[in-house]
């Protein structure tokens, strides 16, 4: 497990300019993709005091969505160079290296979590650890919105990193919509909303987005 976060930490603290610089926005998010996200912020009735957690928050470019729409978010993530670009990018967002599996935050803290692909390096004996976090941050009520590629197995993301220069690997794990709502389940989440969608352009995978609430 260790080597895995090694490698996952290494792959992003490599990358971490060039993801900045390609993605400084929403750029890699279709509209449909947005109007969840969209659809989260409005089920939360977000205001000064809505405490939004942006899990695996990279570069920040997704918690700057979340603060434009008016949420106060705290954004979580393994890469140290991922954040160094979100700190320099959105001064304003306050950013907390950590651990999906062991977040670095008190319980109930947070009207809801965007895990927008931050789950999808983590094998799926891992994967209830971490959404057991996610419904430990909540407060009673909360949401927390995943997403994520469909499919089954493996895929090596790290192979076009390493065509582009980077020395590194990089694996990520598909699931299908069924398989993550069973696992939020399990974690006292229940599903209000769910999204499957097919690929767009030049994209190989379908996306899914599940909306879930703390029981």
């Amino acid at each position: 497990m260790d080597g895995g976060r090694d490698e996952v930490r290494h792959a992003y603290d490599a990358t971490a300019e060039d993801y900045a610089a390609a993605f400084p926005t929403t750029e890699p998010e279709a509209a449909v993709d947005l109007a969840m996200v969209d659809h989260l912020v409005d089920r939360l009735r977000s205001g000064p005091g809505t405490r939004v957690l942006d899990a695996g928050c990279g570069t920040g470019r997704m918690g700057r969505y979340l603060t434009d729409r008016g949420c106060s978010v705290v954004g979580v993530d393994l890469s140290p160079g991922m954040l160094a670009t979100a700190r320099r990018d959105h001064p304003d967002l306050e950013v907390l290296e950590g651990d999906l599996t062991a977040l670095p935050l008190p319980g109930a803290c947070v009207d809801g979590v965007l895990a927008w692909y931050s789950l999808i390096h983590l094998p799926d004996h891992e994967l209830p650890g971490a959404l057991a976090e996610v419904s430990r941050v909540l407060r009673p009520g909360g949401l927390v919105l995943v997403a994520f590629q469909t499919g089954t197995g493996e895929w090596d993301v790290g192979r076009r990193l390493r065509e582009r220069g980077h020395d590194v690997r990089l694996v990520r794990y598909h699931r299908g919509p069924k398989q993550m709502m069973d696992a939020l389940a399990a974690a006292g989440l229940e599903r209000e909303a769910r999204l499957v969608r097919d690929p767009l352009g030049r994209e190989q995978h379908g996306q899914a987005f599940v909306l879930a609430r703390r029981a």
